[in-house]
C-alpha cells in the first residue's frame, strides 16, 4: 500500500472515454510534417498547441489538464495498446474491460480487483459506478457492486423506482453481453447482482445532504459523475474503486468542434474534481485513470478520423509523478500497424498491473493473466 496516506486506503477512479479518443489530436506532435500532411482537415495548428516540449503539446481545449500536468499531477501514458489491436468498438472495449485480447472472458478486471479487496462480498459499496449502464469491467459472478445513474436522482427514488431502474439496466446488460459471453455467464452474474444495490441505498441516499463545497462543477455528464464520486468519497463510505464514463469520442465526422467540446468538458471536470477533493483533504489517496478503447487512424477522412490503434491514457493525482511515460508512437509510415495506424508502444495490461500493484496493493498476475512491464508513475513518499 502507498506510504503516508494518513491512514486512508488508496482509491482508484477509472474514467472511460468511450468511442476511441483521437490521441494524435489530444497530445499533438505539432512539429511533425507527417502529422500535417496526414491531417489536412482534422488537425491542431502549431499556433494553437499548448506546448509540453519541442515535439508535443496539448489540444487547446485541454488547458486545465495542461495546468495539472505543469503542476506535476498528470502522467501521460503514450502508445497504449496490444498486439493485433481490434478496431471494433464492442470487442476493443471488451478487451479493455477484461484484460483478455485473445479470448472472450467472463470477468472484468476491476471485478477481480474488488474480489481481492472484499473476498467475502460483504460490501456492495467497495465498487461503485456512476452513469448509465453497468460497465463490464466491474462485472463478475459473485462480485457485488453498486451502479447508479446519479446521486441526486437516486436519492429521490423509492425502492420500487430503484428496482425498476435496476431491472432496465440489467436488461440492457443481458441483451448486450449474452451474444458474447453466453446466457449462462450473463444470467449467473445478473442473478447475483439484481437486488444487491438495495442494501446500499440508505448509505448513498444520505450522501448529497452531507456534502458542501465551494467548487462549482459544469453542467455536463462527466462533471456530474465526478462530482458524485467526490461526494461519495468525501462521505467516507469505504468505496475503493469508482467507475465513470464520458461518451462521444467516435468522431468519424465533424470531429473538430465535437472533440474540442469533449476535451473541454473532460479537462474542466478533472480539474474541479481534484480541487474539490483537496478542499476536503481527500485528494492524496485518490488516483484517476482515464482511458479509451483505441486511438484513431493517422490519416483523417476529410471530416473526422476512423478507428485505429496506438492510443493514450492519463494517470492523475497528487501522488502521481507527472510527465511523459512510454514513447509516443513512431510517425514513420513503415512502422504503422495495418499500414495506417499508430503502433502501440506499451501494453495496456502493464498499466493495469501498475495501478493494481503499486497503487492499490493488489496482486495483478491473475487479473492481467501474466507479468507485464510496469511504469513508475507514483511519487515515493
Amino acid at each position: 500500500m502507498p506510504n503516508n496516506l494518513k491512514g486512508k486506503a488508496p482509491v482508484l477512479v477509472v474514467l472511460q472515454m468511450t468511442g476511441g479518443n483521437d490521441f494524435m489530436n489530444t497530445l499533438v506532435p505539432y512539429t511533425s510534417g507527417l502529422y500535417y500532411d496526414s491531417r489536412q482537415t482534422v488537425r491542431i495548428t502549431e499556433d494553437r498547441v499548448l506546448e509540453l516540449n519541442d515535439q508535443l503539446g496539448f489540444h487547446p481545449a485541454a488547458a486545465p489538464l495542461k495546468d495539472m500536468f505543469d503542476a506535476g499531477d498528470v502522467a501521460i501514458v503514450q502508445g497504449i495498446g496490444y498486439e493485433n489491436s481490434n478496431r471494433s468498438h464492442f470487442r476493443a472495449m471488451d478487451i479493455m474491460h477484461t484484460a483478455e485480447p485473445n479470448a472472450i472472458a467472463t470477468e472484468g478486471w476491476l471485478a477481480k480487483a474488488i474480489r481481492q479487496l472484499d473476498p467475502e462480498g460483504k460490501d456492495v459499496l467497495t465498487g461503485v459506478s456512476f452513469g448509465r449502464g453497468l460497465p463490464r469491467a466491474m462485472a463478475a459472478p459473485g462480485v457485488r457492486v453498486t451502479s447508479v445513474g446519479d446521486l441526486d436522482t437516486y436519492g429521490l427514488m423509492t425502492s420500487v423506482d430503484i428496482k425498476e431502474d435496476r431491472a432496465e439496466a440489467m436488461d440492457i446488460f443481458k441483451r448486450f453481453y449474452t451474444p458474447a459471453i453466453g446466457s449462462g455467464a450473463t444470467m449467473s452474474y445478473l442473478q447475483q447482482t439484481g437486488d444487491d444495490v438495495l442494501t446500499g441505498i440508505d448509505q448513498l441516499q444520505t450522501v448529497p445532504g452531507r456534502y458542501k463545497s465551494t467548487v462549482e462543477y459544469a453542467d455536463n455528464p462527466i462533471a456530474k459523475s465526478l462530482r458524485d464520486v467526490a461526494r461519495t468519497h468525501i462521505a467516507g463510505l469505504g468505496t475503493r474503486i469508482f467507475y465513470v464514463q464520458h461518451g462521444g469520442y467516435d468522431h468519424h465526422a465533424v470531429e473538430m468542434p465535437a472533440h474540442e467540446k469533449l476535451l473541454g468538458e473532460l479537462s474542466g471536470a478533472l480539474r474541479d474534481f481534484m480541487d474539490d477533493l483537496r478542499e476536503h483533504d481527500s485528494a492524496e489517496e485518490v488516483v484517476v485513470y482515464a482511458f479509451t478503447e483505441f486511438g484513431r487512424r493517422v490519416q483523417d477522412n476529410g471530416s473526422g478520423t476512423d478507428h485505429g490503434s496506438g492510443g493514450g491514457a492519463f494517470i492523475i493525482g497528487d501522488r502521481v509523478e507527472g510527465g511523459l511515460y512510454s514513447e509516443y508512437p513512431s510517425l514513420d509510415p513503415k512502422t504503422f500497424a495495418n499500414g495506417e495506424d499508430l503502433e502501440h508502444t506499451f501494453d495496456f495490461r502493464g498499466v493495469y498491473a501498475t495501478l493494481l500493484e503499486q497503487w492499490m496493493s493488489i496482486d495483478s498476475i491473475d487479473i492481467v493473466r501474466g507479468k507485464y512491464e510496469q511504469l513508475q508513475p507514483f511519487r515515493v513518499a
